[in-house]
């Protein structure tokens, strides 16, 4: 097995299929040659998702609405979930890209990640079947899976925090734990998100998930990165102002 098969637990029989699942379609683009990439296996990949996933949740939730189902559904196969499931493998550093490509950080991209892990999956279901396809998305899973039994339905603090945040820059918030305590079945842990060195919210609850989801409600009801934008707003504009006026101050040339 080769690293990525040992990640994922799968010996491929057919090892193009691998090939073709890592190959990012910036490398034909950028060495004008003919190279397959995974944009086909991605096409399956997302069907066989979408299957798996819909199938679970039809039996987790016998009493959920259509509706809140799809909303479950949304949350699992969103893009960043999917970036996620690839972090956990690292499958990032297996990709086959062009170089233009890497240097613009095309191995860290949310959409490239999410696209290769669907394509993987495409890969996986072509060299086994269904039901093997679908031990391997529940397993990896498994945590999602157990989060929404957590939240609300229609809720998810934790994403819609970190989709406030990365409109206004890339990076993720962080959620670093404070204190564990009481006996080794009656735990409370307490938690603090931080994103951009500023400590956003805290929260405390049974499980670190919990306790996370607590901070990130926090965070949104206290809204402290408004602050920090705001601050920059300004700042910038008084440097813009700054310069305006050198310029003005500034002599002809003549």
């Amino acid at each position: 097995m080769n690293p990525l098969e040992e990640r994922i637990g799968h010996k491929f029989r057919n090892s193009l299929l691998l090939a073709e699942a890592l190959t990012h379609p910036s490398l034909g683009h950028e060495t004008h040659r003919h190279h397959f990439d995974n944009q086909r296996l991605e096409f399956l990949g997302d069907a066989v998702l979408q299957l798996v996933i819909t199938e679970h949740l039809f039996a987790m939730f016998p009493r959920e609405a259509e509706g809140r189902l799809t909303k479950l559904r949304s949350r699992l196969v969103s893009r960043e979930a999917l970036r996620r499931h690839a972090v956990k493998l690292e499958l990032g550093q297996f990709l086959m890209m062009g170089r233009g490509e890497e240097a613009c950080g095309g191995r860290e991209r949310t959409s490239t990640l999410a696209d290769a892990f669907e394509a993987l999956l495409g890969a996986i279901y072509l060299d086994t079947n269904l039901a093997t396809t679908r031990t391997f998305v529940l397993t990896l899973a498994a945590e999602d899976l157990a989060q929404i039994e957590i939240e609300p339905i229609d809720i998810n603090p934790k994403g819609h925090l970190q989709e406030l945040l990365q409109a206004i820059s890339p990076r993720s918030p962080v959620y670093e734990l404070l204190s564990e305590s009481g006996r080794e079945h009656e735990k409370t842990f307490a938690v603090r998100v931080l994103w951009e060195g500023m400590a956003l919210g805290e929260g405390a609850g049974k499980s670190k998930k919990q306790a996370e989801t607590a901070a990130a409600c926090e965070a949104m009801q206290k809204k402290l990165w408004e602050q920090k934008t705001t601050l920059e707003s300004v700042q910038a504009n008084q440097a813009a102002d700054v310069n305006a006026t050198s310029s003005a101050l500034s002599p002809a040339d003549g």
